[in-house]
């Protein structure tokens, strides 16, 4: 262990304890599982948009101009 932190000491690194390192690995994979379950959340919205699009009847565009001039 001493042979780590006379490598960050000779890099002129900051040294972190265990602890901190296993904390800020518990937030990364904490900070992973939301990212994934936002975006499957997101992927079950565009699909259930998706759906919605394909049922609903497209109207055909009038355009203004069309009716102004007659």
């Amino acid at each position: 262990m001493a042979e780590g932190g006379q490598t960050a000491i000779e890099a002129d690194e900051d040294v972190v304890g265990a602890s901190k390192v296993r904390d800020l690995e518990k937030k990364v994979r904490e900070l992973e599982r939301l990212l994934g379950k936002k975006t499957m959340e997101v992927e079950i919205l565009k699909e259930a948009l998706d759906a919605a699009r394909a049922k609903k009847p497209m109207l055909p565009l009038v355009s203004w101009n069309e009716d102004a001039s007659r």
